[in-house]
């Protein structure tokens, strides 16, 4: 199977409307300085964040390597706001022509960059894309903490489903040179049933664990020259020891 996520959907394994409330005050904060409302949303996924981004007036245009994350994302989209283009992020320069007034890369998409060239690439490209001024988003999981504590799982969501309830499991096997094995795992629970659990899916995918010093000089080095760093999708401060997540806006 080449693509690892036909078997997963997130869109049911997520509390989205809980989430983009929770994440919607700290992205209108970011956008505010967007030089026009065109955005790019990288590794669009099922097209959660940039449905509520048209929603707010704003052009998106989705990009993901997934067929199958776009092809649910294209079933729950009514009209051509946000577009979807299948591709690598990497080359957002020539998927994606035109100029953009922000790009927003979330939910730990960027360590599927797994090299310094491919992420080399793809701060070039959103620089040739994006106006002067014009924000770019990434978050990823805070990989600074997650290799100090050899930190081997991620917090497990549970879901109602009408089966019973679902269970998403996230593994993570961390490798000396930064790369990281990460299996997300699908389970039905039905605690009266026999087995209990049930295997729905599982796979693996080879990840990078980019850290926030490395992140950082790439984006300087690739025409960045404002970086802000958050700890939090609330604006919350980033605390290399503590923060879940690491937040990274460039202009």
């Amino acid at each position: 199977m080449s693509d690892p996520f036909e078997t997963v959907d997130y869109s049911r394994l997520i509390d989205w409307t809980a989430r983009l409330a929770r994440e919607w005050p700290f992205l209108a904060r970011v956008l505010s300085s967007a030089p026009t409302p065109r955005v790019l949303d990288l590794g669009c996924g099922t097209g959660e964040h940039g449905r509520l981004l048209a929603s707010r007036g704003f052009e998106v245009v989705g990009i993901d390597q997934s067929e199958a994350m776009l092809a649910r994302a294209r079933e729950r989209t009514s009209g051509d706001n946000p577009r979807y283009l299948a591709g690598d992020i990497v080359a957002v320069d020539t998927l994606a022509p035109g100029e953009f007034g922000a790009a927003f890369c979330l939910g730990n998409t960027l360590p599927h960059v797994t090299t310094r060239a491919d992420l080399e690439h793809l701060i070039r490209g959103l620089r040739a894309r994006l106006l002067p001024g014009a924000p770019v988003l990434f978050q990823l999981l805070n990989y600074d903490r997650i290799f100090a504590t050899r930190q081997r799982t991620l917090p497990t969501n549970v879901r109602p489903d009408a089966e019973g309830e679902l269970v998403l499991m996230r593994l993570m096997d961390l490798r000396p040179d930064g790369h990281v094995i990460f299996t997300p795992a699908t389970l039905r629970y039905r605690p009266e049933g026999d087995p209990p659990l049930e295997i729905l899916s599982a796979r693996s995918v080879w990840l990078r664990g980019w850290r926030r010093a490395e992140l950082e000089a790439l984006a300087r080095a690739g025409g960045f020259d404002r970086l802000d760093v958050y700890g939090t999708m609330e604006g919350g401060p980033f605390d290399s020891q503590e923060s879940a997540d690491l937040i990274l806006v460039a202009r």
